[in-house]
């Protein structure tokens, strides 16, 4: 099977949709366990970031099958929509975007959708794929502690520099910045979550080894600088695999990290950084 195929495949939409800004990209999706009713306590909430190298192209809409497997597992999921290059987005529309998604998410589900559904002062858990890991990353690092309990970013784009001298994405971080390193120097050091390093909020990060959009050099060599981020490498894996409920890799190592993160703990073990 075609590992892009989850990217297109059928999924049940969200049990409601939100508005966090008037913009046209300022909706959050909302996916709620099965049976919510008025639950006797509250349920814990994870925000998904979507990734697609933040281009307009690639929407909220391919995350779904990810957002059902967690609904299914008892947590209320919210995935935002943020303007994307090609679009209203770019530098720092784009990031900017997520965070006032992150800051207004828990009141807006508390008021909107069930009162009593999640207790608006307990931080949430944060899951960013690809691009959407950069994003989940730098925004969850600068909110810190009292809004998220944990970062779990799934091939992230995590070093914005490395990335674009790379050529990652086909000049991707270069259109979202404004150009490269030496072009806009000051967007960089703004926007890359490598120098917002080591923050106060758990980061994991899981990489597959056969990852050919995010390449695993750069998290390895990430991990290997920053000692307190959680790396997991998952050998024989692509970069579609981890968003892909039907995988082995979501099954046995996404869907427990993040339920972990869910649970405010971060399994490490002797080195993260080994391949599993």
């Amino acid at each position: 099977m075609d590992s892009r195929e989850v990217l297109t495949r059928k999924a049940d939409g969200p049990d409601a949709i939100l508005r966090y800004a008037d913009h046209s990209d300022g909706l959050i999706d909302v996916f709620l366990p099965p049976g919510t009713g008025r639950p006797e306590r509250p349920s814990p909430l994870v925000l998904v970031i979507h990734g697609g190298f933040w281009r307009e192209e690639y929407d909220r809409s391919h995350v779904r099958p990810l957002a059902n497997a967690l609904a299914q597992r008892g947590v209320v999921v919210a995935v935002p929509e943020y303007r994307r290059v090609g679009g209203l987005g770019g530098w720092p529309q784009t990031a900017y975007d997520v965070e006032t998604a992150l800051i207004s998410t828990p009141a807006l589900l508390d008021v909107v959708v069930a009162p009593g559904l999640l207790d608006p002062s307990t931080p949430c858990t944060l899951v960013g794929h690809s691009a959407g890991g950069h994003l989940a990353m730098w925004v969850g690092i600068r909110a810190g502690p009292e809004r998220v309990r944990s970062i779990v970013a799934l091939a992230p784009v995590a070093d914005l520099e490395y990335a674009a001298r790379a050529g990652m994405g086909d000049g991707a971080v270069q259109e979202l910045l404004g150009g490269g390193p030496d072009d806009v120097p000051e967007h960089y050091a703004e926007a890359d979550p490598a120098r917002l390093l080591p923050g106060d909020v758990p980061v994991t990060i899981i990489q597959g080894s056969d990852d050919k959009q995010v390449t695993v050099e750069m998290n390895r060599r990430l991990a290997g600088q920053h000692r307190e981020v959680a790396y997991v490498e998952l050998d024989e894996v692509d970069h579609f695999a981890l968003i892909d409920p039907l995988s082995v890799a979501f099954a046995s190592t996404v869907l427990p990290r993040i339920l972990t993160g869910v649970r405010g703990r971060v399994i490490r073990t002797p080195r993260e950084s080994s391949l599993i």
